[in-house]
C-alpha cells in the first residue's frame, strides 16, 4: 500500500492522496542506513509551530519503522508537502513534547492509541525541524 500511495502521490504532485485517514501526508526522504540510498516514505504528519511531527508507529508492530531507524543514523532528511520540499533535521521529541503532543495525536487519529496498545515499545514522536530555522 505504501508503494502505491507513494507512486500516486508523486505522479499527481500531491494533489491525489495528499491526505490519508483524514490527515495530511508528507513524503519523507531519508538516507538508508545500510544502503546509503535515498528512501522515501509517505507519512501522516502534524504541525507543531514551524516543526513537523511524525509518529514512528509501524502500525503497532514491535519493530520500529525503517524510516525512523534511518533517521536515528542520519537525522538529515527532506520533507515534501505537495510540491514543496524542505530540508529538515529529525530528533526524538523530548519527554515534555511527547507528553504534550501524544494526546493531540491520539485525539486527531485514535488509531495511534490502538497501535500503542499492540506493542510493548513506546511509540516515538519524531520532530522534523526545518533546516532554515536551526
Amino acid at each position: 500500500m505504501s508503494r502505491l500511495h507513494l507512486a500516486v502521490h508523486r505522479v499527481s504532485r500531491g494533489r491525489v492522496l495528499g491526505r490519508a485517514a483524514g490527515m495530511p501526508v508528507l513524503l519523507l526522504t531519508t538516507t538508508g542506513r545500510r544502503s546509503g540510498s535515498p528512501r522515501t516514505t509517505p507519512l501522516t504528519f502534524f504541525h507543531d509551530g514551524e516543526n513537523l511531527v511524525v509518529i514512528a508507529s509501524n502500525g503497532g508492530a514491535d519493530r520500529p519503522p525503517d524510516w525512523s531507524l534511518n533517521l536515528r543514523d542520519e537525522p538529515k532528511a527532506t520533507a515534501k508537502i505537495g510540491r514543496v520540499a524542505q530540508a529538515v533535521t529529525a530528533r526524538p521529541a523530548t519527554s515534555a513534547e511527547h507528553e504534550r503532543l501524544w494526546p493531540v495525536v491520539t485525539a486527531t487519529h485514535p488509531g495511534y492509541a490502538k497501535y500503542q496498545e499492540r506493542t510493548a515499545r513506546a511509540i516515538p514522536v519524531i520532530v522534523l525541524m526545518p533546516d532554515d530555522r536551526r
